[in-house]
């Protein structure tokens, strides 16, 4: 006797719900069913801003005439003036670097170190 209870409770509980769910499948039946055929593309212009690379032309400062150039240290007399005429070298060299870098830092509007 419960078991018949228990399956007639659980088939009155179907039926119940039962019109539901159908409406809610044909519902979202009629949906898809409702599109007018294949629609147009369309198109959409669209302005993308993107950087882009441009050559600078940068003029190197005029090379000088070294200091500590190989005819000028053979020409130098002693240790002394050797020494002399390498340090001016390499105070002509940082010179120099430093010009490049003011050149290219106009290039690409960053400070070069």
């Amino acid at each position: 006797m419960i078991s018949f209870l228990r399956r007639s409770a659980c088939l009155a509980l179907a039926l119940a719900t039962a019109p539901r769910v159908v409406a809610v499948l044909l519902t979202s039946l009629a949906g898809c069913a409702t599109t007018s055929g294949p629609s147009e593309p369309q198109v959409i212009t669209r302005t993308v801003e993107v950087p882009v690379a441009v050559q600078c032309a940068v003029q190197s400062p005029a090379e000088p005439a070294w200091a500590d150039s190989d005819v000028a240290l053979k020409a130098a007399p002693d240790l002394f003036a050797r020494v002399q005429l390498l340090v001016a070298g390499r105070l002509q060299h940082y010179a120099y670097e430093a010009q490049q870098a003011a050149e290219l830092s106009g290039c690409t509007g960053q400070p070069h170190p």
